[in-house]
């Protein structure tokens, strides 16, 4: 099974690779469409589940671009298998909670997931390492025309595309980056951002999305706006606004270096020493060191320590995770347990320059 698969190799986000990927963990671009002629998810009935799918399906056999999606039914993932693809940002909370009557398409390099029947009749979403939004937006206009082909999506002249909420009315489309800011949350900077951030009508949320705060200094910021501007300018704005973000915590960083140096080293460092020696640690206090641990190699101070490595740990000492692994149910206590031996083993060569 494709989730099995998963398992055991980082996704495309995951690897670092992309452009700004040192402070822009990520960029995601979110299609919301549904079917002209089906009514939305929440007043629809089982046999129009049925019919939805098989639609998707059918669209999906006929085109060769989408032929390499796999096609999951709600009932066929576990409540354990939905938390992993949460944990993987390939699905929403909405999504794990109310899956039943769900189904979702998988592409294996994870780069793009489709849910079917969350809020809307499909939910595309496309995830690139680092600052690509460009690219994560044409391969998702490409699988929104390849589905288009066969199935015709309800549509206003006046407002643009129709969705189930009101604020997703227009080309229902939200654009995001992940972006990674200890530096303007250690000199107390953050807050004036977010500020600003949202009175330009951006939003930010934390590192599992919609509903979560931040964690381990992860931010994502994404439009408010989809109706009255284009998808092109979504993306110029959002891309304005992150650039800045980029360029403020740089310049945190480098003040952080010239002023407090020796107090940047050590908090380091000391992540560093409990993530390579505790014996029971949660999973929101290792996010909190390895963030630290990731400023460590941008930096310079952390040395033998790949990010794409870095990455993949922030994602494999999630709960689901853990327990797939050991392939069982653990208690919060065998996770924290399993958790610390899991980060002695892959941290045991890091060293400090």
């Amino acid at each position: 099974m494709i989730l099995e698969d998963l398992l055991n190799k980082p996704g495309e986000w995951f690897k670092g690779k992309g452009p700004d990927a040192n402070i822009i963990i990520s960029s995601r671009i979110r299609l919301a469409r549904n079917l002209v002629d089906i009514p939305f998810p929440k007043r629809m009935k089982p046999p129009q589940v049925e019919k939805l799918f098989e639609r998707i399906r059918q669209a999906q056999e006929k085109s060769n671009f989408l032929r390499g999606f796999e096609f999951l039914k709600g009932t066929e993932i576990s409540p354990l298998d939905r938390e992993f693809l949460l944990e993987r940002h390939l699905v929403s909370q909405e999504y794990v909670n109310y899956s039943q009557d769900k189904a979702l398409l998988l592409r294996r390099d994870e780069v793009c997931s489709i849910m079917v029947n969350e809020e809307d009749h499909l939910r595309i979403q496309v995830i690139k390492s680092g600052f690509d939004l460009q690219d994560t937006w044409e391969i998702a206009n490409r699988v929104e025309e390849e589905f288009s082909k066969t199935l015709n999506f309800a549509f206003s002249l006046n407002l643009g595309f129709l969705t189930s909420c009101p604020t997703n009315v227009g080309t229902g489309m939200r654009a995001s980056c992940m972006l990674h800011l200890p530096g303007l949350i250690m000199t107390k900077r953050i807050n004036r951002v977010l500020e600003l951030i949202s009175k330009l009508s951006f939003t930010t949320r934390g590192f599992f999305g919609e509903g979560t705060q931040a964690i381990g200094n992860f931010f994502q910021v994404s439009n408010q706006l989809t109706l009255g501007l284009s998808e092109t300018e979504i993306l110029s704005n959002l891309s304005g606004i992150i650039k800045q973000l980029k360029n403020q915590e740089l310049q945190a960083r480098e003040y952080m270096l010239s002023r407090y140096r020796l107090s940047l080293e050590d908090k380091i460092c000391r992540a560093l020493g409990v993530l390579k020696n505790c014996r029971l640690i949660s999973s929101s206090e290792t996010l909190s060191h390895l963030s630290l641990l990731r400023l460590g190699i941008d930096l310079g101070i952390i040395k033998n320590l790949d990010t794409e490595l870095l990455n993949y740990l922030f994602i494999m000492i999630q709960p689901a995770h853990l327990q797939k692994i050991y392939k069982k149910s653990l208690s919060h206590q065998e996770r924290d347990s399993i958790r610390a031996e899991l980060l002695r083993e892959k941290l045991e060569r890091v060293y400090i320059r």
